[in-house]
């Protein structure tokens, strides 16, 4: 009844689409208060089986890639999420990514999982790469926290929360992932920043409605939750896109619908390390970085308009680009110190990051 009620035109796939399904028995409430098993790192009782089981939404496994301007099916505003990795840069729809949530991959030889959960609006990369220096690639689980994605690796059969970064039940308990920056913005300003990269296509050897998005008006409809949440923070709109970036337990979230309309610089002191913000709104993105060097040196950053990817540089001359880059100047070649950070709503953020300072410059 639930599942007629949320998705009645995609009833014949309900079990391949989004983050998941909901469990025959439907979402209940919790106690925000209940216990964590031993077993696990979050409470066990909000651990929601999603229904389709481990890659019952299909990660793409062997990824085939296309020129940035070559992918007619996309909106100008839709959204990609990029990276790069020494020289190579890559991105990735959010209409794939919305029916596959997980593409293992590989950038700059670095083996990653570009991780995405359209409940949740989050993209993170993860490095494939464990801490005991074996290789293993990630699928969804098929259960959600918070509504958002819990992921398994194929190696151990844990289960790693995506927001929390971290493995949350089975044998690697404890272990936190290592992260690659990303880069989210509009499709119609990657083209035309980065025409030479490579674009994930539609050639997923899966057959999906790819720029059909799955839950309806769920993006923009914030009194539409598919599961629970453990902390409801009314602070904002429950649907709105922040950047947030975590330091020593804490976090600090920058509303990107704030930014405005040129390229705007906020600096900032977030658990005790300074960071320089860059977004634009029209763009629609926001990144944040460490602003004091591996060598001490503290910098200081104005922005630069008209100049994408370019987006600011230091008092020195140095001229960075929207992955941290100097690209011109005397440190050509250094990369900013990257922070923990990503964007995601609003909702799902407040609820992993209690009490979340609200930046208001």
């Amino acid at each position: 009844m639930f599942l007629k009620k949320i998705f009645p035109l995609f009833l014949f796939s309900v079990f391949l689409i989004g983050c998941s399904s909901v469990s025959s028995e439907g979402p209940t409430t919790t106690d925000n208060n209940s216990p964590k098993s031993p077993d696990w790192l979050i409470p066990q009782d909000q651990v929601f089986d999603g229904g389709p089981g481990r890659d019952g939404i299909p990660p793409i496994e062997n990824p085939k890639f296309g020129p940035s301007n070559g992918e007619s099916y996309l909106n100008n505003d839709d959204l990609v999420i990029a990276v790069k990795v020494g020289n190579e840069i890559k991105a990735y729809p959010h209409p794939i990514m919305d029916w596959h949530e997980i593409v293992n991959d590989n950038i700059g030889g670095r083996k990653v999982s570009v991780t995405y959960c359209p409940l949740t609006g989050s993209a993170v990369i993860w490095n494939r790469t464990l801490k005991n220096g074996s290789a293993t690639t990630f699928g969804g689980s098929g259960l959600l926290y918070n509504t958002n994605l819990i992921l398994y690796d194929r190696q151990t059969l844990s289960n790693w929360s995506q927001f929390l970064l971290e493995c949350v039940n089975g044998p690697l308990i404890g272990e936190e992932i290592s992260t690659t920056p990303v880069f989210e913005t509009r499709y119609s300003t990657w083209k035309l920043m980065y025409p030479d990269s490579k674009m994930l296509t539609r050639n997923t050897g899966f057959n999906r409605p790819y720029g059909t998005f799955p839950y309806r008006d769920y993006k923009t409809n914030n009194n539409y939750l598919l599961f629970p949440v453990n902390i409801t923070d009314t602070r904002l709109p429950q649907k709105e896109r922040i950047l947030g970036v975590i330091f020593n337990g804490g976090s600090k979230v920058y509303r990107i619908n704030l930014f405005g309309a040129d390229i705007k610089i906020i600096k900032d002191n977030v658990g005790g390390t300074p960071i320089v913000v860059v977004g634009t709104t029209p763009k629609n993105f926001a990144v944040a970085y460490q602003s004091t060097l591996n060598d001490g040196t503290s910098l200081q950053f104005t922005a630069l308009q008209n100049s994408l990817p370019l987006i600011m540089k230091d008092n020195e001359g140095n001229k960075y680009d929207v992955f941290g880059f100097a690209v011109e100047g005397p440190r050509k070649g250094i990369r900013l110190k990257a922070t923990k950070s990503f964007t995601a709503y609003w909702f799902a953020w407040a609820a992993f990051y209690k009490d979340a300072i609200i930046n208001t410059n």
